[in-house]
């Protein structure tokens, strides 16, 4: 098995270096990039399976680069770096398409953990892929069909692109209809992670969720709110 490369973007040379050290020892191809620019020629060139990007880089903040990177690149799985003081960042992050978060200061355990789990979804959905070729029927409910085969979600015939995460958690909940989840079992489920403190990664995709799926998005007919537990995907939708 070929090594998963990893591009990180982050100005600080002595956290780079440490960060860099960390992950080549952990099995990972790194490549890094100290800006904005040199970070998104870095994806052109070649594209990374995951990208740790900071928020604070020169020239082109992380914000933009992320917004640029999901444009071009919507299946890139990106971790956003963030100032743990700043929750501004971290929603900001989430919301122009990061689908992580780690705050500094960080472990770089914990970073590791959080990198090898992204991996790890990221090759489980490839064989899961596959594995399930011709063999599970599409979800439509109402205007909405889910076809895991070809990995396609069609909103009254046009298709939506979606970022993985975005596809994992509504294919997750609509094969688990009108059963509600809380934030912390989706992210154990979709994220493969088990830390307190993300909320906000859950409800940010479950926002971009019903943009792009909702004709209401205020008013959303296939994910619902579950007051006081998490969320659910509803089936009884009229349409």
């Amino acid at each position: 098995m070929s090594q998963a490369t990893i591009l990180l973007v982050e100005d600080d040379a002595e956290l780079r270096g440490l960060v860099r050290q960390r992950l080549e020892e952990s099995g990972y191809d790194v490549r890094t990039a100290e800006n904005g620019p040199d970070a998104l020629v870095s994806v052109e060139q070649r594209l990374p399976d995951l990208v740790l990007l900071d928020i604070m880089i020169p020239e082109i903040d992380g914000l933009e680069v992320c917004r640029r990177l999901r444009a071009e690149y919507p299946l890139l799985y990106i971790i956003m770096l963030t100032a743990r003081t700043s929750e501004v960042d971290k929603v900001v992050g989430l919301e122009v398409g990061a689908d992580d978060y780690v705050t500094k200061p960080f472990s770089l355990g914990e970073l590791v953990a959080r990198v090898r789990s992204a991996l790890r979804r990221l090759r489980l959905t490839s064989e899961q892929g596959e594995a399930s070729a011709g063999m599970e029927e599409p979800i439509v409910v109402g205007g909405l069909s889910i076809d895991p085969v070809r990995r396609r979600v069609l909103v009254d015939g046009e298709e939506i692109l979606l970022t993985l995460l975005e596809y994992e958690l509504l294919v997750f909940l609509a094969r688990n209809p009108d059963r509600p989840f809380t934030r912390l079992q989706l992210l154990d489920k979709v994220w493969d992670i088990q830390y307190e403190g993300y909320d906000r990664t859950v409800d940010s995709h479950v926002q971009r969720l019903r943009a792009k799926i909702e004709k209401d998005p205020g008013n959303p007919a296939f994910i619902r709110t579950v007051w006081g537990v998490g969320y659910k995907f509803q089936v009884d939708v009229e349409g």
